[in-house]
């Protein structure tokens, strides 16, 4: 709990440690559909009857899915928290799972699927390449499921999954706004207090293959222009032993990608004019092991190819190997990552996030108040010594997306 006087407004988020990584072959998706029947009814109330009662109330709610955690949340005046900590206990300890709102909602699911990955090339070419790059564990699993399991999932699969996983000892409630911690303590006691934990599934963090060999994927897809994916194997911060490495991709990210001064869009897409876009990518807060992921989609003005673009990737992560950067960058980069950051926590909602996630991944909340230290101690060495040990081949994945007509060539 986090005490946030600046308006009368409080955010309320439960998050259950599970999500697609624990899910296992045949049974994905399982995490992001029970978030749906979340909203079905349950001891108290009706399918659909917490939302209106929200909605009556002018607040906000919502809930998402992903690899490590499953979260629900309502941002709502402070003196209705009572009725979102109820409505919240409730469905922890009485989901109700009808069979008939399953058999609507399951079509519900596949139809999202079909939008916002099925026919949006950029999300199955990641899906694609997510699942090449994940050899080793649960990482590989898509959040919504793959297709043909979503087609034979049953809702006693649902029922079993919510025993397992929806208790209140896998459970992280985090409230942050104009709340005082005694009303609080209060209200959880009375509402979460009387719902009894129970042992648990193991769940063991998803580790990855440190070398498992250069992988690479051609994907024929419905897009107008190529454009490809690469990813290199490399810890989290839950599972690196070295957590100035961590900090060092984190900022190494931000140096190849962190706005129009940043090397990618300086000196690929501006400078040579090789590549239309490129983008660099890193999440460090993690359960298991990360991904470090660089696009980009080659200049067909200049008629440059995909292979030109993947060794002008490649020029510059060499370039980090051979030489550490300036003082000058790295002290623009940090002030700009820092910067982002401190924006990020004025919201109350961000600053729910940034506890729920910490949480729910292993990791201490009580990071965040050192996590600006950490990234501001980190030098050009450690983004040398993190280049020349993580880009490496055996690390790499590598996806070439091409038009759909190519598939012939």
């Amino acid at each position: 709990m986090r005490e946030d006087h600046r308006a009368p407004v409080v955010v309320s988020q439960l998050w259950y440690r599970v999500g697609s990584s624990y899910e296992s072959a045949g049974l994905t998706g399982l995490s992001h559909a029970l978030e749906h029947m979340m909203f079905k009814g349950s001891a108290k109330l009706a399918p659909g009857e917490s939302s209106r009662i929200l909605r009556e109330l002018g607040a906000e709610e919502n809930a998402f899915t992903s690899d490590d955690y499953t979260a629900y949340y309502q941002v709502l005046a402070s003196d209705r928290l009572a009725v979102a900590l109820e409505m919240e206990a409730d469905r922890l300890a009485s989901l109700k799972l009808p069979a008939d709102e399953f058999a609507r909602e399951i079509e519900v699911i596949k139809e999202e699927r079909r939008l916002r990955t099925d026919d949006r090339p950029s999300a199955l070419a990641y899906e694609r390449f997510k699942a090449l790059a994940f050899p080793a564990s649960g990482y590989r699993n898509p959040t919504i499921g793959w297709m043909s399991d979503l087609q034979r999932m049953q809702v006693d699969d649902l029922r079993a999954w919510y025993q397992q996983w929806y208790r209140p000892n896998n459970a992280t409630l985090v409230i942050v706004g104009d709340v005082q911690r005694d009303q609080v303590e209060k209200l959880v006691t009375r509402f979460f207090a009387r719902i009894p934990g129970k042992p648990l599934p193991a769940a063991k963090p998803p580790l990855e293959l440190a070398t498992p060999g250069e992988r690479r994927t051609t994907l024929y897809l419905k897009t107008q222009l190529p454009s490809l994916l690469m990813g290199f194997n490399v810890p989290g911060l839950a599972t690196s032993e070295d957590a100035r490495s961590v900090h060092a991709l984190r900022l190494l990210a931000a140096l190849l990608d962190g706005g129009s001064s940043a090397r990618l869009p300086a000196r690929l897409e501006r400078g040579s004019q090789l590549v239309s876009g490129a983008s660099a990518w890193y999440n460090a807060f993690t359960r298991g092991d990360s991904l470090f992921v660089l696009s980009a989609t080659p200049n067909s003005q200049t008629g440059k190819t995909l292979a030109e673009a993947e060794a002008g990737l490649w020029r510059e992560l060499h370039a980090l190997q051979e030489q550490p950067p300036s003082e000058e960058e790295m002290n623009r980069v940090r002030a700009q990552v820092i910067a982002g950051l401190v924006y990020e926590r004025d919201s109350i909602s961000s600053q729910a996030n940034s506890i729920g996630q910490l949480e729910s991944v292993g990791l201490s909340w009580r990071l965040i108040d050192s996590d600006l230290q950490a990234l501001s101690e980190v030098t050009g060495a450690d983004i040398q010594a993190a280049a020349q040990r993580f880009f490496q081949r055996e690390r790499m994945v590598v996806a070439h997306i091409l038009p759909q007509e190519n598939s012939h060539e």
